[in-house]
């Protein structure tokens, strides 16, 4: 079973776009499919046969004040409106929708990262936890804290994959995957320091203190995920797909010219996956 991990990334996630894009105009199937966060969003499209959905979402709606910014913040405590990424642009009759059809139909397994933020367990939603126009483990996976309150599923408060399994390669190779792709959206050799995640984590623990501890502790999280990736890749396990370089972006730089870089550095990228696969 051939598999592929994406690791998201907020607006970095193009990279993974492109990968993706490159695929489907290829024919490359996976057999297995993970996703955190904005990497989510990617393989739901991917699965739904949708090339260019992703591209537009990161190049237009991002763009869009009722997509991210400092209204929804102050209007709903939230800085992205995930029911209007996941509602109302990806629902049926919407402006870009999801075609879920499509994506329950596929063969592939598909995997959804989320952090049960009362709990600091790990949640994996798959394909029978969304319905037509119900995406909410994509809303739960990609709810980054502080800059969003927590969303709910059913009764649950759930944040961002980022923080439960930031590089779920190990999850792949349990779950039976022979060989898998592992999406990345910085530098394979640009290690996460524990200094950015200080500070949030410590006003995350007034609210969460579960959740705050796992914000403090993914910088190892995410070291580890990269570590364990390349001795698979040793191997001949796994083959690491990541961009030389951010192209000046972080989470949520707006930056079309710098995305659009970005994304065909990864389509470009994924040129290595014939081979490989």
């Amino acid at each position: 079973m051939t598999g592929v991990v994406d690791v998201g990334g907020g607006l970095r996630g193009i990279y993974g776009a492109g990968v993706f894009d490159y695929c489907l105009d290829h024919g490359i199937r996976f057999d297995y499919c993970i996703g955190v966060s904005a990497g989510s969003a990617n393989i739901a499209s991917y699965l739904g046969g949708q090339k260019g959905r992703n591209y537009r979402y990161y190049m237009e709606y991002a763009f869009r004040r009722q997509y991210m910014g400092l209204r929804n913040l102050f209007r709903t405590g939230s800085y992205l409106n995930l029911d209007y990424i996941y509602g109302e642009l990806s629902k049926r009759g919407g402006e870009d929708p999801l075609d879920f059809e499509t994506l329950r139909n596929s063969k592939g397994i598909m995997k959804i990262v989320a952090l049960n933020a009362r709990t600091g367990e790990t949640i994996y939603f798959d394909k029978s936890d969304m319905a037509q126009d119900r995406y909410d483990a994509l809303k739960a996976s990609s709810c980054l804290p502080l800059a969003c309150r927590p969303y709910f599923m059913d009764g649950i408060p759930c944040y961002d994959g980022g923080l439960a399994d930031p590089v779920p390669v190990q999850k792949a190779f349990r779950d039976g995957c022979d060989k898998a792709a592992v999406i990345l959206t910085k530098p394979r050799d640009e290690l996460r320091t524990p200094e950015r995640d200080a500070r949030p984590a410590r006003l995350l623990r007034r609210t969460y203190p579960k959740a705050a501890e796992c914000l403090r502790l993914r910088w190892r999280k995410y070291n580890d995920g990269v570590a364990l990736a390349k001795e698979y890749e040793k191997q001949g396990r796994a083959l690491i797909l990541a961009p030389d370089d951010c192209c000046g972006m972080r989470t949520l730089t707006k930056s079309r010219a710098r995305m659009d870089r970005l994304y065909r550095k990864g389509y470009k990228d994924a040129r290595a996956l014939r081979d490989f696969l």
